[in-house]
């Protein structure tokens, strides 16, 4: 099936730091007011299977995880832990299943046009040290790699998003049964997305 632009689709979690931080309000606020449309939500304590399996969905997680996270520590001009990305992602792993496991979180699928780059935009980069000022992370957010490390954690960075298309795809299926999630129309979509605008006078 062709992918329609105008219904793209992405998963967003709020981890429990977000959660227990009372930010799940302003997280919603933001995506809606850039124009996203919010098709499913829920709350749920999930298992350190559903975690695992969720960070693994795609086979090449583990290797490109880990290559990335060598690369990160050689530009703080660190030495990795590991030379072997399997390992150092094994790691990571368990600490982001005792991170997202540590209470409740909040899944929401968001749609609209380039839902995926918009909300990965507006949520701000993985480190929310280096997101920008006007991202969630950047304005809510002042954890690090550093202090991750210092303590052995994972990040807290308050928010999961897709981080492509074909991602977005295999994560909703993960977390949302087809029943959950709701198709409707929005009054505001016709300004969004039509082409002439026609209809608004009376």
């Amino acid at each position: 099936m062709a992918h329609n632009i105008h219904k793209e689709r992405t998963l967003i979690i709020v981890k429990p730091d977000g959660v227990q931080r009372n930010l799940i309000g302003e997280i919603i606020k933001r995506y809606e007011n850039v124009g996203l449309k919010l098709v499913a939500v829920k709350m749920a304590v999930v298992s350190s299977e559903h975690i695992e399996k969720h960070y693994t969905l795609d086979p090449q997680w583990r290797r490109i995880t880990g290559e990335k996270s060598i690369k990160s520590y050689r530009e703080r001009g660190l030495e990795p832990p590991s030379e072997n990305p399997l390992e150092i992602t094994a790691v990571i792993l368990e600490g982001l299943k005792a991170y997202m496991t540590s209470g409740p979180v909040v899944c929401m699928v968001w749609e609209g046009a380039n839902a995926v780059r918009i909300v990965r935009k507006i949520t701000g980069g993985t480190e929310p040290l280096t997101s920008e000022v006007g991202t969630i992370r950047g304005d809510y957010v002042l954890d690090s790699y550093v202090l991750a490390d210092t303590d052995s954690r994972a990040v807290r960075n308050i928010i999961h998003a897709s981080g492509s298309v074909d991602e977005a795809e295999m994560e909703i299926e993960h977390w949302f049964s087809p029943d959950e999630i709701i198709d409707y129309r929005l009054v505001r979509e016709s300004v969004l997305y039509s082409s002439t605008l026609d209809d608004l006078l009376l």
